[in-house]
């Protein structure tokens, strides 16, 4: 681990973008688009300010070390934390009915991609990274397969606009659309909101755009807690993936022991550790006020996402914009392709569902 004095201007540098980034996201979705929490994540513009600042302004050799520890431990480090949102018990809870919905729409999006890039060639890296980004979490599950794969930057940053651009067309649509084919029933909307829509943020936002248009507050707890559940997922997905990756690049050791990453079973702890405080502080009533539970439990999500926030600022730091444009259209295809196939396929799931009665 190189020594913190080389690393401290990079990880500064990068600080000072993710705190822009903040800035911006809040002044878009409360100044100007009036909502309680933005569309627009400041993932997002964390990534864009970095891709300007390193491609119009000079930046010295001085910061590359801290880029890339912020890549490399911050990035891992905000994974682990993003564990404290899930419990099990809501994973038991909502399972029956959602983690089928789930397994069809994650099933789905992986043909999609494999089917489309037998047309259009993609590298193999940006296939996988388009793959659980639609299928699983959005720009979570990229960066947390990124350095699994080893996928270059640009690949990465091209998977994560494709997730975006995709995803906020279904978070400003999706709700009106899903109104009208289920006739207001709240539960089949949540369903479709937290599997068609691909990112946390944005289905927390499409979940509020149909508060306000609906006056329905259950959707947003349904849709919310379907994307929770869909987000645990990536604890079998990111091994299954690295250990397919290993095989197809024809490496010698691609047993799931030889390359698991290993920052999944801090993650998984997080989630358990979520489990144990909730029976706890919270069902059981013992030892400490269950508001402290809950103030940590908003504490350590705040680290993760200050933590991925500052990662990704890296990311855009360490982006050339030629290397995007050489990869050309054929990934924007690929996203568009599986994203709408696995929003069709989630409406004709939950239309089956509730024909057999299983959504209540």
């Amino acid at each position: 681990m190189p020594r913190f004095y080389a690393v401290l201007p990079g990880i500064l540098l990068s600080t000072l973008i993710y705190l822009l980034a903040d800035f911006s996201s809040d002044f878009v979705g409360k100044e100007v688009l009036s909502y309680d929490k933005s569309p627009i994540s400041t993932v997002l513009f964390a990534i864009i300010i970095g891709i300007i600042v390193s491609n119009f302004i000079k930046i010295g050799e001085v910061f590359s070390t801290g880029i890339n520890f912020s890549l490399k431990f911050i990035l891992r480090l905000g994974i682990i934390l993003l564990g404290i949102r899930i419990g099990l018990t809501e994973v038991f809870r909502y399972g029956s009915v959602s983690i089928p919905l789930i397994i069809i729409c994650i099933i789905t999006a992986l043909l999609a991609v494999r089917f489309t890039i037998k047309y259009l060639k993609i590298s193999s890296e940006m296939s996988y990274l388009i793959a659980i980004g639609t299928s699983i979490c959005g720009v979570s599950a990229i960066v947390a397969m990124a350095p699994v794969i080893n996928a270059k930057k640009g690949e990465i940053t091209y998977a994560i606009a494709n997730i975006t651009v995709f995803g906020m067309f279904g978070m400003l649509f999706y709700p009106y659309l899903a109104n009208s084919i289920f006739n207001g029933e709240e539960s089949s909307i949540g369903l479709f909101l937290g599997t068609a829509i691909h990112d946390t943020a944005q289905v927390v936002a499409s979940g509020l755009i149909y508060e306000q248009q609906f006056s329905n507050t259950k959707v947003l707890e349904i849709s919310t807690i379907t994307k929770l559940v869909r987000n645990t997922f990536l604890l079998v997905m990111i091994p299954l993936f690295a250990y397919f990756y290993n095989r197809e690049q024809g490496n010698a050791n691609h047993s799931i022991k030889g390359i698991f990453p290993f920052f999944v079973i801090g993650f998984l702890l997080m989630v358990i550790i979520r489990t144990i405080g909730d029976e706890i502080f919270i069902a059981g009533g013992l030892f400490t006020d269950s508001n402290l539970w809950k103030q940590t439990i908003s504490l350590i999500k705040d680290f993760s996402g200050i933590f991925l926030s500052i990662a990704m600022a890296a990311l855009g730091l360490s982006i050339n914009i030629k290397e995007l444009k050489d990869m050309g259209y054929k990934p924007f295809i690929v996203g568009f392709t599986t994203a709408t196939v696995v929003g069709v396929i989630s409406l004709i799931t939950i239309t089956i569902f509730n024909k057999i009665n299983i959504i209540y």
